[in-house]
C-alpha cells in the first residue's frame, strides 16, 4: 500500500529508517510539496515563529497537535501521512484512565 507521498508503507527497506522519531523528515517533506525555499518560509506558511521549526529540527521540541492539524490544513497530506513522515507509528492513542479521577482525598466539591 502507498500512501499520499508516495511511500510504501509495507517495504521492509525503507522500515528501520522509517521506525525512527524524525521530524526532519516530515519538515523536509513538506518544503517539497509545498515548493518552498526554506525552514522560514515553511514557519511563514504555517504561520508558527522560525524557531519553532529549528527547535523541532533539533528535536527540542515535538511535534503538537496543533502543528500537525496545520500541517495537515496547508499541505492537504492526511494526519496519518503526516505522523507516518515523523516516524509515528501508533494505530490508537490512549488516554490514561488516572487522567479522569479525583485525587484522593480531594471533597468532590470545593465549594461545601
Amino acid at each position: 500500500m502507498t500512501n499520499q507521498v508516495g511511500i510504501d508503507m509495507n517495504s521492509d527497506a525503507e522500515s528501520d529508517e522509517l521506525l525512527q522519531y524524525n521530524p526532519n523528515r516530515l519538515l523536509d517533506t513538506l518544503i517539497e510539496n509545498l515548493r518552498l525555499k526554506n525552514d522560514a518560509a515553511l514557519s511563514r506558511a504555517l504561520e508558527v515563529a522560525p524557531p519553532v521549526i529549528s527547535k523541532i529540527r533539533h528535536h527540542r521540541l515535538p511535534v503538537g497537535a496543533s502543528l500537525l492539524i496545520r500541517m495537515h490544513e496547508v499541505s492537504d497530506l492526511s494526519i496519518r501521512d503526516l505522523r507516518y513522515l515523523m516516524g509515528d507509528r501508533r494505530n490508537k492513542f490512549r488516554i490514561s484512565d488516572k487522567q479522569f479521577k479525583p485525587k484522593e482525598g480531594a471533597s468532590p466539591s470545593a465549594g461545601e
